[in-house]
């Protein structure tokens, strides 16, 4: 899928497919040389390790696009995001005693974010380089020898998910991989960042949703819906409603964001069945617009899906410092959250024996195969517990000075009266090597509300310390900015689309909540705010990746209109375009928004940068069109191989009774012009003007749709016995004479 600001990197994959056989050669040198021995070393049964064949094959992996931050973020770093496309032809195999274990194929998919950090006036120019996937990325492995039992159905399932989590809990937010390119660079603060902030999820309630339980495949039951809530590797699960295709559930979730932007809030609605649960449709919300708008509280339509919505309220809630805000939450949720910086422990004892003097320890060291165990470094984890919530640590084996570098965040409710609760366990037996409590009250001491210090451990022995960093970050809720259009129900955006029998959620649209006058220039007054509006606008990176929303122009006259309406009740304008007040101030800004960075970015449009000119707006809309205009934008998303056809709106359309007409658009890729493949918008009562701001897509090879012709009607939904004429208009777009990957949208 092509975005505005996402920029295609053709040489960097040609630069890719020249080094590969190179890096091929270091890797297979690596393996034999460093990973060979520390697999042997890890345990006696794995001695017998060895790498048999080594070859990273003739598939390199590709970079689909990257788009690069430089707006939204600090001067001293840069941002940048890669779409990583990697299906490999690789082979590794290894021998361990008599079985042979191996990879013959990786398939990858994910974003990966690069950040470079800080930027320094001398060389290398960059004192560290960051990385992490946003989201967990898809991953599926073709195993051979003994390991391709795993491909068997089922355990597929099972291992491909296990190593996918193997890579979260390393690469996925909130973890990263920091390297530094300068010397003696701290590189603690890079790794483990203060989060931009916390969303407060109140999930309420759905209407509408698909009926998923039948009867011998015939009586249809209802369901028994539950949602999936997701940012970054956090999931929670609602209860379950039964038997209701309205359910209210009334939850608060609470999540901690990392990224922003970068990061989005996804919802999965599930119908739960003994078997297997069935979808239900999904929600995914760009973070950036609630983080701008502060409070969201709407009904989005789900998206996968033949019907529904789903209410939702947000909060963003930015970190201060500030010990004010710290008062205690009536209703018992989160005012505060706690950054621990878990950094290492020093002169951890052996064993618990090392510090208790009991005759039951004196008995049990006699035993010869205890002693064994007993005289080696411990293997510790740590546990970290605020209030309910309990968090583990990595393992650091055999070391009584372990270094975890590992961050963690615990939601407070009373910083006054919580504590922090911190256990060195050893992980070859149940016994505890320290313990610590820190009440947080003397974060409050600190005007910083921060603790850097090593801590003496109980039950240890007496130079037995932790090292940890505590900080303690109040939650608040700042004024939107007053200038700012809302941006209400287009924070949501389409997910990964899977393919589903019917088109797009057809059958109810909820159009955006219409501007207030206030916020709305008069027109035909000051030109030069409509000017200012849409310029301010065009600053705004929403980062969506795929959106159902207006491009900008057709949604801020349709604001315009709306407000012109609203003052003027009984002479509605015939055209959101028509008057001459309106199109004189447009044309500069058209020129204007052609040369804005994320034009496409503005309406949450997913489309390539279109060329917004005067030249394909026809702005003046004379006789030579009597039958009106139709607004389309229609692009080929690469990745999902089909055409997408979004169905922005209609003006100045010719009224065919005098009843008024209730107009929809449908859809045909011609020459296929059957039923079920027919596209269909919902129906607009009584307008000349519709805005639909729908989207349709068509899965189609590129070769094969370059051979065919968009057929578009716009027709009058009338009863089934009137006269009236149905069709009000009718356009044939030729697609072999477009540029279907740049895109284009035009009226």
């Amino acid at each position: 899928v092509h975005f505005p600001d996402v920029e295609r990197v053709e040489w960097l994959n040609k630069v890719l497919i020249q080094v590969w056989p190179y890096f091929g050669t270091i890797m297979e040198k690596t393996f034999k040389e460093v990973l060979e021995p520390k697999i042997r070393a890890k345990n006696v049964h794995l001695k017998t390790c060895t790498f048999t064949k080594i070859h990273f094959g003739e598939k390199c992996p590709r970079i689909n696009g990257i788009k690069a931050y430089t707006k939204e973020i600090d001067r001293r770093q840069v941002i940048l995001d890669l779409q990583i496309c990697y299906i490999g032809d690789c082979e590794i195999h290894m021998d361990i005693s008599k079985f042979n274990l191996g990879v013959k194929g990786i398939q990858l998919y994910g974003t990966l974010r690069v950040i470079l950090e800080p930027l320094l006036t001398d060389a290398p120019f960059i004192g560290a380089v960051t990385l992490f996937f946003m989201q967990k990325p898809h991953l599926e492995i073709n195993w051979a020898g003994m390991s391709n039992l795993l491909d068997v159905p089922g355990i597929n399932v099972i291992s491909d998910t296990l190593i996918q989590d193997f890579v979260a809990a390393r690469l996925v937010l909130p973890n990263r991989i920091t390297v530094p390119l300068k010397k003696n660079m701290n590189i603690a603060h890079l790794r483990f960042p203060i989060p931009h902030g916390v969303i407060r999820v109140h999930l309420l309630e759905a209407e509408n949703l698909v009926q998923k339980d039948s009867f011998l495949g015939a009586i249809r039951g209802k369901s028994d819906p539950y949602a999936l809530l997701r940012v970054g590797t956090v999931q929670y699960r609602s209860k379950t409603v039964s038997r209701d295709l309205n359910p209210i559930w009334n939850e608060t979730f609470e999540f901690v964001v990392h990224e922003v932007p970068g990061q989005d809030l996804e919802v999965d609605l599930y119908d739960e069945d003994p078997d297997k649960d069935d979808f239900m449709g999904s929600l995914l919300i760009s973070l950036v617009d609630v983080m701008n708008d502060r409070t969201v509280d709407e009904w989005f339509p789900l998206s996968k899906t033949t019907s529904g919505h789903l209410h939702l309220k947000l909060e963003w809630f930015s970190l201060v410092n500030d010990q004010e805000k710290l008062h205690e939450d009536k209703k018992g949720l989160s005012t505060a959250i706690l950054i621990v910086y878990l950094d290492s422990a020093f002169n951890l004892p052996k064993n618990h024996f090392e510090y208790s003097n009991g005759e039951c320890g004196a008995k049990k060291i006699k035993n010869n195969k205890y002693l064994k165990k007993t005289e080696r470094e411990p293997s510790s984890f740590v546990l970290l517990t605020v209030g309910n919530k309990t968090q583990k640590s990595k393992t650091c084996n055999f070391s009584k000075d372990p270094m975890w570098g590992q961050a963690f965040t615990f939601f407070v409710h009373s910083a006054h009266s919580q504590s922090l609760h911190v256990e060195i366990k050893d992980k070859d037996r149940d016994s505890a090597l320290g313990t610590s409590v820190v009440c947080l009250s003397h974060l409050l001491k600190d005007p910083n509300m921060t603790l850097d210090q090593r801590f003496q451990l109980d039950h240890s022995s007496s130079d037995s310390f932790i090292k940890m960093k505590l900080v303690l970050r109040a939650l608040n809720v700042e004024e939107p900015d007053p200038q700012r259009v809302k941006a209400g129900v287009n924070a949501s955006k389409q997910g990964p689309v899977r393919v589903v029998e019917k088109g797009g959620n057809q059958q109810k649209f909820v159009s955006p909540p219409k501007p207030e006058v206030s916020k709305v220039p008069p027109v035909s007054k000051d030109s030069a705010a409509l000017e200012s509006l849409l310029k301010k606008d065009s600053r705004e990176d929403l980062d969506t990746n795929d959106s159902s929303a207006a491009p900008v122009l057709s949604e801020t006259v349709a604001g315009l209109n709306e407000a012109e309406r609203e003052q003027n009740p009984e002479h509605p304008p015939s055209s959101a375009l028509h008057t001459r007040a309106v199109v004189a101030p447009t044309l500069p800004v058209v020129q204007e928004l052609r040369l804005a960075p994320s034009v496409a970015s503005l309406g949450s449009l997913p489309s390539s940068c279109f060329e917004l000119s005067s030249s394909n707006l026809d702005l003046h809309n004379g006789t030579e069109m009597p039958l009106g205009e139709i607004q389309l934008t229609v692009r080929y998303a690469s990745i999902r191989q089909s055409l997408v056809v979004l169905v922005n709106g209609c003006r100045n359309l010719v009224p065919s009774s005098n009843r008024g007409v209730d107009p929809y658009v449908r859809i045909y890729l011609l020459p296929d012009r059957r039923w079920a493949s027919r596209k269909k918008t919902s129906v607009k009562k009584k307008t000349l003007n519709p805005q639909y701001d729908e989207k349709f897509e068509f899965f189609e090879s590129l070769e094969d749709v370059k051979k065919r012709t968009l057929d578009i009607a716009v027709k009058n939904s009338r009863p089934f016995i009137s006269q009236e004429r149905k069709e009000l208009g009718k356009v044939r777009i030729d697609l072999s004479q477009e540029d279907l990957i740049k895109g284009f949208a035009q009226w």
